[in-house]
């Protein structure tokens, strides 16, 4: 898996995979032109869109109706490190008796992105740059 992230200039990126692209972008009180969601609402989507691809995944398995499932991510952010501290999700679904309530909640805690969360990945950062040469 491999995105490739360009600078647009100011405080706006795109982001490009597979031919698709979305730009990410900060609001005018931060400095750019809010043309895009920012890098912590675009987790929050990551979190939401994986939860419900996983929901939908157990309805369909099951046959089960999934007009009207819509997932809410919220998150509250922490300030030492700045971070985001807590999320949570909230998963609406037509009717569902207890077995498949218990179900669907299973599905989404197998979400990619959810463990992911839980369970901190290594980042390795490489700084890609030449070394000035001081003028003589």
């Amino acid at each position: 898996m491999e995105i490739e992230i360009l600078h647009k200039g100011n405080v706006k990126f795109e982001a490009i995979t597979r031919g698709h692209s979305v730009i990410c972008d900060q609001p005018v009180t931060d400095g750019g032109l809010d043309s895009g969601m920012t890098p912590p609402e675009f987790l929050l989507v990551s979190l939401g869109t994986c939860a419900g691809f996983y929901a939908e995944q157990y309805l369909k398995a099951r046959s089960l109706p999934d007009d009207g499932l819509k997932i809410k991510v919220t998150a509250e952010k922490e300030k030492h490190p700045a971070r985001l501290g807590r999320f949570q999700i909230e998963v609406t679904t037509p009717e569902l008796d207890a077995q498949h309530q218990a179900g669907v909640l299973r599905a989404v805690k197998a979400c990619l992105i959810h463990n992911t969360l839980l369970n901190a990945p290594a980042i390795d950062i490489v700084l890609n740059a030449p070394v000035a040469v001081p003028a003589v």
